[in-house]
């Protein structure tokens, strides 16, 4: 049901509601019963109203369709209605009311569904990884998770912002300097002269030779960095080891597709002094003290449900990693962006509330559910039913590059958004690359290149599309898909606003499932010319849709397969 015809039912359905019981007030929701011979929408209102209006359920429901009928513009939109159970009431809409979306995308075009600007201003801040290695399959989710995201929010009228933010400071990058200052010096890593928490993949003998060879790297940001090839200069080693591996992220996110407006690096939070002043401020503010040594934040009075007052400061004099997360979180607040997500792994809930609680105790009209998470569950790889754990170049893990050289970048995105994102997946590398409806990529893939096929062969047609008459179209099939497309915008506002593209991935799915029920029990090419074009204008429809839908996930929509 398109959004528009959702306001005139939910208005048809408040006035038959005021006529019956003048005081109440409900909420009028509309859903699609979960199975669709119940109908086309449902809602629950009259349950609502039951008791509090001491009526029978099933009678005031009676009662509200009997007004709800009697309207003649809603009848003009409801065919029929009928209640079920304890007192729901069940709509079947009217065959005008149906095929009014093919207009609905005619007028739209590409941009059906698709919302104008309002200038609001969202930030998502995803991926940020170390610069201390390949990209990781949490980071592919990342990825995936978040440019869904970033499109979503730009198609219900946002101006978007992505942002990675660069841990670029603390032992991390120290344990990379010493680990390339070790292959440099030729100490393999099976040797117990090998920094104890260094790190071991292939990449890092990669580096330490590009360092030795003085070779030049440029990062995602412009800068340009010279390896010096003083093996004993740590300071050298590592400015050269950051800049290469943030090179080579970014080459592997060029691979999945991903451009990046901001890169923010964490040393310049301190540089700035940033973090300094943050820490200033709150204990000017009276949230901290001073306990063995160390400074605390009063975390537990700063209303953000932590179970503990945390440290800020240790007692050999480093700032514990929740620190410059505020300090960041200041300057997206400071930028003018007032709504900001983060997509981070679900290892980094702990850090939730210690972050709102530090921006809460500046007392600088942040919100308290500043800024907005999504957090993710890891993601498990398996090939020919055993899991794939290691990645020689990476050392110990499947990187984002691995994925995408055995299944493709599509398939890579469309797996990983497919699942909620605080859901197990299991990324099944057979699956991904089989050609059968049980690999939803290629299922949705497949229905747009069969339409984009149907309409080739009638290519002489059109021009007449536009003006077929869409009132042949009274098949079931029919009906069910014509009814999948005018859910499209609701969904996309649903997923974005539920910070869920699953839901996106999920119609897509079903919208394939549709149109190829449609697809195989009417013939589209009749000899019947009306009713042909009728039914190719209703194929040109979906394939429009799929493709926006597609896009959305960053996923292409192929015209042959």
């Amino acid at each position: 049901m398109l959004p528009g015809q959702q306001q005139q039912l939910i208005s048809f359905l408040r006035s038959a509601v005021a006529s019956l019981v003048p005081d109440a007030n409900p909420v009028i929701a509309l859903e699609r019963p979960k199975v669709a011979a119940h109908g086309d929408i449902a809602s629950n209102v009259a349950m609502q109203l039951a008791k509090p209006a001491r009526r029978n359920p099933r009678e005031l429901a009676q009662q509200i369709v009997d007004a709800l009928l009697a309207q003649p513009e809603a009848a003009a939109l409801v065919a029929s209605a009928e209640i079920a159970g304890p007192g729901f009431i069940n709509l079947r809409l009217t065959p005008a009311a149906r095929q009014a979306v093919l207009k609905e995308i005619q007028d739209a075009g590409a941009q059906y569904g698709i919302k104008p600007r309002t200038g609001d201003k969202v930030m998502v801040e995803f991926v940020s990884a170390n610069p201390t290695g390949p990209l990781h399959v949490g980071h592919a989710r990342q990825a995936a998770l978040g440019d869904a995201l970033c499109r979503l929010f730009s198609s219900q009228g946002y101006d978007v912002t992505r942002e990675f933010y660069y841990n670029d400071a603390g032992n991390q990058i120290d344990n990379l300097a010493i680990s390339v200052q070790a292959r440099a010096r030729g100490i393999p890593p099976d040797s117990a002269d090998f920094p104890a928490d260094g790190y071991k993949g292939d990449y890092i003998l990669e580096i330490a030779n590009d360092f030795i060879a003085r070779k030049s790297v440029q990062a995602a940001d412009g800068e340009s960095v010279t390896a010096s090839g003083n093996i004993d200069s740590l300071d050298d080693i590592r400015r050269f080891a950051v800049a290469y591996l943030r090179r080579e992220q970014d080459l592997d996110l060029q691979a999945f597709g991903l451009k990046f407006d901001n890169f923010y690096l964490e040393s310049s939070l301190y540089t700035s002094g940033r973090v300094e002043k943050t820490v200033q401020a709150l204990i000017a503010a009276g949230h901290t003290y001073e306990q063995d040594g160390a400074l605390w934040l009063r975390t537990t009075e700063l209303g953000t449900g932590d179970d503990k007052d945390r440290v800020m400061r240790k007692s050999e004099g480093g700032y514990t990693y929740f620190v410059p997360d505020v300090a960041y979180h200041v300057s997206k607040w400071e930028r003018g962006f007032h709504k900001a997500i983060n997509i981070q792994g679900s290892d980094h809930h702990g850090t939730v509330a210690r972050v709102r609680a530090g921006l809460q105790g500046l007392d600088i009209g942040i919100p308290k559910d500043f800024p907005s998470y999504v957090l993710h569950k890891m993601v498990k790889v398996v090939r020919n039913g055993a899991e794939v754990k290691i990645s020689k170049r990476a050392g110990s893990y499947v990187t984002l590059r691995d994925l995408i050289d055995w299944v493709g970048r599509d398939a890579v995105r469309y797996f990983l958004i497919q699942r909620k994102a605080d859901a197990e997946f299991v990324f099944d590398i057979d699956l991904a690359l089989s050609k059968s409806e049980e690999n939803p990529v290629y299922y949705v893939q497949y229905a747009h290149a069969r339409i984009c096929s149907i309409l080739a062969q009638s290519a002489e047609l059109a021009g007449q599309l536009a003006g077929a008459d869409v009132t042949r179209l009274s098949a079931p099939t029919e009906f069910a898909l014509m009814q999948r497309l005018a859910e499209y915008p609701d969904t996309l506002s649903q997923a974005a606003r539920e910070l869920a593209p699953h839901h996106l991935a999920f119609w897509l799915r079903d919208c394939a499932a549709d149109f190829h029920a449609w697809y195989n029990a009417e013939r589209v090419l009749v000899d019947d010319a009306d009713l042909k074009l009728a039914r190719l204008r209703l194929a040109q429809a979906t394939a429009q849709v799929l493709a926006g839908g597609l896009a959305l996930l960053g996923v292409s929509a192929p015209e042959r397969m």
